[in-house]
């Protein structure tokens, strides 16, 4: 049963598939603006994901300063330091003592008259952290677990760079998803606009076939596997159209790179992303046909 069931749909694909290619012309420039179609929300969504990488780069790993109590002692910091050393999130770090954050203070112009006047060191001492965490939220949990530290009176960090960054991946997802939208309702009218000609180009072969007792799904298969073939092409394109645009830019990110020193690569998509990408159309190849042909179909009977 399994074996007929198979063969059915086998010999209605080889049919689908030359039916297609008996239009080439025609089959290409649909699959083609679909190809487009498809690749401009696929596109922006790559350079997000890009973009996030490669601020990391440019930003580095996010620096977190812990300023100790006045009193703090020589065990404190040994504490403190045991701990740093101990957390697998923390890159690296550093110690600024009182003093030493002093000297840099009187060295630095516009402050020699108001350091000279002091008649102590009012400076605590210090420890700068960098991070592995670069979010905002990660930042803040992390503030909150080094501000319970019974050493450290104040901790400080600056993420308005983190802000921005997620501000703009926001910005970069909501026309990612309105791009997919507004492209996705255009890429099912086209084929459901493609469709309806070719059941008025097939009315006579439909009315034959009803009048022998063809079922409405052994109808339809063969639009289906149309809208299904046509949506899946228009994903190949897509996704070859993404990767020659990455390919033109990593050639001309090369003496950016070079001149920032960065190790500048736009990826492609996963292979997750990919394969997401050509289901993706080829359901709404699949879609477009079947809002089609339920529209039309119904309306031609045999007379």
């Amino acid at each position: 049963m399994i074996r007929v069931w198979l063969m059915q749909h086998g010999i209605v694909f080889f049919y689908t598939f030359k039916r297609l290619a008996s239009t080439p012309v025609t089959a290409l420039l649909s699959i083609t603006v679909m190809g487009i179609a498809l690749s401009l929300p696929t596109g922006v969504y790559v350079l997000m994901e890009n973009l996030q990488s490669i601020s990391g780069q440019a930003a580095g790993s996010p620096q977190i300063s812990l300023f100790l109590k006045q009193d703090a002692q020589k065990e404190d910091i040994d504490k403190i330091q045991q701990r740093l050393q101990e957390d697998s999130q923390i890159v690296n770090y550093r110690f600024v003592s009182k003093d030493s954050a002093l000297t840099q203070l009187q060295q630095s112009s516009g402050f020699t008259d108001i350091t000279a006047n002091l008649t102590y060191n009012p400076l605590p001492d210090a420890f700068v952290v960098h991070t592995r965490e670069n979010t905002s939220d990660s930042l803040e949990q992390w503030k909150l677990t080094l501000q319970s530290w019974p050493e450290i009176a104040h901790v400080q960090f600056d993420s308005a760079w983190v802000d921005r960054l997620n501000a703009l991946l926001k910005l970069g997802r909501s026309v990612v998803l309105m791009l997919a939208t507004l492209l996705s309702i255009a890429i099912v009218a086209i084929m459901f606009n493609t469709i309806r000609l070719q059941i008025l180009t097939k009315r006579d072969e439909i009315e034959i076939s009803k009048l022998i007792g063809a079922t409405d799904s052994f109808i339809q298969r063969p639009f289906l596997y149309f809208g299904a073939i046509q949506g899946l092409s228009g994903g190949i394109t897509a996704w070859l159209i993404i990767t020659w645009g990455i390919a033109v830019l990593n050639d001309e990110l090369m003496p950016l790179a070079q001149l920032y020193d960065l190790d500048i690569q736009l990826q492609h998509l996963s292979l997750q992303d990919s394969i997401s990408l050509l289901l993706f159309s080829a359901w709404l190849g699949w879609l477009g046909a079947r809002i089609s042909v339920a529209s039309h179909l119904w309306q031609i009977e045999p007379e």
